[in-house]
C-alpha cells in the first residue's frame, strides 16, 4: 500500500490486537513514513529465536540489537511451529485492504 494513515491503522488494530491476545503476545502497532503498518513486539510466549530456521537466522536476525525483522513473503519458510502460527494469522490480518492490480507480464504496474 502506498499510503498508510492512522485512520486506516486504528480499522486494522482490533483485529490485530484479537490476534495477538489469542497466541498471547505483546506487541505495538504503528505506522512508519506514512507507509508501511509495523507491529513491534515486545513479549509474549511465543518465542521467535527458539522457532527460526537456519536460513531466518542468517538473513533476518541483528545479533547486535537483538532482533528479528520478518520478512512477509518468507516468514512461511523462516519459521516454525507457534512463530509461523502466529505470523501467518497476522501478516494477512495487517495487508486487508490492500490494493495491487498489476501484472508485470503486461503492463508497468498499476
Amino acid at each position: 500500500m502506498a499510503y498508510m494513515s492512522q485512520e486506516r491503522k486504528k480499522e486494522l488494530s482490533p483485529k490485530i490486537k484479537e490476534i495477538c491476545k489469542k497466541y498471547g503476545v505483546k506487541a505495538t502497532l504503528g505506522v512508519n513514513n506514512h507507509s508501511t503498518l509495523v507491529l513491534n513486539i515486545n513479549s509474549g510466549s511465543v518465542d521467535f529465536f527458539d522457532e527460526a530456521t537456519e536460513r531466518a537466522n542468517v538473513s533476518s536476525y541483528n545479533l547486535k540489537e537483538g532482533y528479528y525483522d520478518v520478512n512477509p513473503y518468507w516468514y512461511k519458510e523462516h519459521f516454525t511451529g507457534k512463530a509461523l502460527a502466529f505470523l501467518s494469522e497476522v501478516i494477512p490480518a495487517m495487508n486487508v485492504g490492500n490494493f495491487d492490480k498489476s501484472d508485470i507480464m503486461t503492463d508497468y504496474f498499476h
